[in-house]
């Protein structure tokens, strides 16, 4: 009975009360009456319990696109579905706009788009549609994302104005030393890990963050049941979905190292051997059982009972399936994934001209190298190098507008190298990231800055003797997605298994990460004499640095203090998270590009790695996006007044095509309505749903 029950009852008349009473009294001789009388009653009851009719509220219309005139429902196969797999491409034009009212997400494959939006379609919060978005990313995306990954989120609360990070990076195995990479054993066996280094084989795998990281939001954020929020991921691994291009294409790739693993070589191959082509349907029943098991017995159901143990003991293979070779095992055990823990963190948050920027703290340096690089930035007046001949596509990048950002990026990226791991393990200069985002400190470094040559590579500030060695991974295995819910709550959250198809080894319908591998390989730095060790080589329980950097802007207040939300964005990419992240702000902080636009243009910046070759080059290579229909890769770019004008200035110019997965939200206002706006990035398969929205 709901709380209007007790009135309800004595709402009634005294006849119907009085028939009420009687048809509960058992009269065998009138039980036909009795029975009628009663149901009479509890129709009276009921229609006294309905709250006071009034206005309908508008119908709700959101989650769906228009094709031809009419709504397409993503995931239905009606012609104009997105959902319809498409063959891989470096860069599909033509994305735009999306706007809605209430409500958006934005996901990099439009069936995890889906999923997010029909969760806040029936109410959900932001981290609601976050779970649900991540059960279809670890299907539909294996190769970027999935349960045996990790991931950040910032997540802010309209409410109280509140950001909070969350932390589910993995982290090492309490067996693991600091050659843990290395070699195969300290004292006995002193070779590299087998098959060909860690990677492949099952030291390369951390305890998977994820699922505890999403369990630990949604207890400070859920309002939908848990366990619906897995319904459309269960559904679809039981029922099927068609692989797509990026998936296609990935287990193509990977193709000797995946059929390495049993579950892998069953679920991705044909019988005959041959990699499960674009189009292809798919089912996951072993994905679907897993979710099951998460939705009705809770997150503690992943790192404890059956799943953990299929988890550990496919890290604990010793031979690959297909030919029967050595598999260096890693040393992950039962305690390992029951004593998990994510972490609330608090996020790295700084001004920007008259904008509020938060993003993503350590273990991830992402964060503090995009606040950093916007510290630096803010000295330059960059208004006056937006790009040129605006378009869907964001338009021209200017020569100078690309070398103020790839000089601040080499200056913020030489610092991050040298200071930031896991500060569980090794604190930041100051105990906190504050001496790297100091405006004063940032002023400095950007008077290293020329507008008339490239710096080339940069070194870094004095801000205490806490050498790191630099990151080179390469990174493919990563996604992104940004979500608004009813409320005005956001999350923006980073996932990954780090390179494409994680470390090969499959589980329960799942692939386990590779994540180990962000650690540096020697704990010993040999550059500089005498030897030091690296502050981010592995140990025991700790998690392995990171470029990941969800970031959410805000109006700043007058006094400095955050303001209402603006923005929030992120993006895959391994070590040019930071440079995505970077060129999408500035696009739209900078140059007043919309959501789309600042998500679609090109993808610029520099890292501050010398390249593997020339041996001991002292230059970094600046990233131009060759995919771009506005770049022209043609006669080396020379033809393209952009690369030129960056030759001219010393600037290595790398042309090879970017990976970036942007999804970005503004809130804005439209015709004097505030309104959402969204973009997806036209470099993957993603989408943008949202409510209806009329101007």
């Amino acid at each position: 009975m709901n709380k209007n029950s007790t009135r309800a009852w004595w709402a009634l008349t005294p006849l119907a009360l009085s028939l009420a009473l009687a048809g509960c009294g058992g009269n065998s001789n009138n039980n036909a009456q009795n029975n009628a009388a009663l149901v009479a009653a509890i129709a009276a009851i009921n229609a006294a319990n309905q709250p006071t009719p009034t206005t309908p509220p508008a119908a709700d219309n959101g989650c769906q696109i228009p094709s031809s005139g009419t709504s397409v429902v993503v995931g239905s196969g009606d012609p104009g579905d997105p959902a319809a797999p498409e063959p891989a491409s470096g860069y599909v034009p033509g994305h735009k706009l999306v706007y809605a009212k209430n409500y958006m997400v934005v996901a990099n494959h439009p069936l995890a788009t889906r999923a997010g939006c029909d969760v806040l379609k029936a109410g959900g919060s932001a981290v609601d549609a976050a779970v649900a978005v991540q059960a279809v990313l670890g299907l539909v995306e294996p190769q970027s994302s999935g349960l045996g990954g990790g991931a950040f989120m910032l997540h802010y609360d309209a409410a109280t104005k509140k950001v909070q990070a969350y932390d589910g990076r993995e982290t090492a195995p309490a067996a693991a030393t600091e050659n843990y990479l290395r070699w195969i054993d300290d004292t006995n066996d002193q070779t590299a890990p087998k098959p060909g280094g860690a990677r492949a084989s099952g030291r390369s795998i951390g305890t998977p963050g994820a699922v505890r990281m999403l369990d630990i939001a949604y207890q400070d954020h859920g309002k939908l049941p848990w366990k619906d929020l897995f319904s459309y991921g269960i559904t679809l691994a039981s029922d099927g979905f068609l692989i797509g291009g990026r998936m296609a294409s990935a287990i193509a790739g990977s193709a000797s190292s995946l059929k390495r693993d049993a579950d892998a070589t069953a679920y991705f191959f044909n019988a005959d051997g041959t990699p499960k082509a674009l189009g292809t349907k798919l089912t996951n029943p072993a994905y679907a059982r897993t979710l099951n098991t998460i939705a009705t017995q809770g997150a503690n159901a992943f790192y404890t009972g059956d799943i953990a143990q299929g988890i550990v003991d496919k890290i604990g293979i010793t031979t690959a399936a297909s030919d029967g070779s050595a598999i260096t095992p890693g040393k992950t055990t039962l305690a390992d994934l029951a004593t998990y823990k994510a972490k609330r963190r608090d996020p790295v948050c700084s001004t920007y001209r008259e904008y509020y920027i938060c993003s993503m703290s350590p273990p991830s340096s992402g964060g503090i190298a995009v606040v950093a690089t916007l510290g630096i930035l803010e000295t330059f007046n960059l208004g006056l190098y937006k790009p040129t001949a605006i378009d869907l596509e964001g338009g021209r990048p200017s020569v100078m507008g690309v070398h103020l950002v790839s000089e601040a990026e080499r200056l913020a990226y030489a610092d991050r190298d040298k200071y930031v791991a896991d500060t569980d393990f090794v604190p930041l200069p100051g105990g906190s990231p504050a001496m790297l985002i100091d405006k004063s400190y940032l002023q400095g470094r950007a008077s290293l800055i020329s507008l008339t040559k490239s710096m080339n590579l940069a070194k870094a500030g004095d801000r205490g003797d806490v050498p790191l060695g630099i990151d080179k991974t390469e990174e493919h295995g990563t996604t992104h997605f940004t979500v608004v819910d009813k409320q005005g709550n956001v999350v923006v959250m980073t996932t990954t298994v780090e390179g494409s198809m994680g470390s090969f080894h499959m589980t329960q319908g799942f692939l386990l990460n590779n994540q180990l591998t962000d650690f540096a390989l020697n704990p010993i730095d040999t550059s500089v004499t005498p030897n030091v060790k690296f502050a981010n080589r592995v140990a025991p329980g700790k998690r392995p640095r990171s470029t990941m950097a969800p970031t959410l802007v805000f109006k700043k207040n007058a006094d400095g203090s955050m303001g209402e939300f603006v923005m929030g964005t992120g993006s895959p990419g391994g070590g040019t998270i930071i440079q995505y992240v970077v060129k999408t702000l500035v696009g739209a902080l900078d140059w007043g590009l919309d959501a789309q636009q600042a998500t679609s243009l090109v993808d610029f910046g520099a890292t501050n790695t010398p390249p593997p070759t020339p041996p001991g080059a002292t230059y970094s290579l600046t990233n131009v996006g060759g995919e771009h229909p506005a770049i022209d890769t043609s006669n080396s770019g020379n033809n393209d007044p952009l690369i030129a004008g960056l030759r001219a200035l010393g600037h290595t110019v790398n042309l090879g095509a970017q990976s970036s997965g942007v999804s970005t939200i503004i809130r804005t206002n439209v015709g004097g309505k505030p309104a959402l706006t969204g973009g997806a990035d036209p470099r993957r398969e993603g989408i943008v749903l949202g409510d209806t929205f009329t101007p």
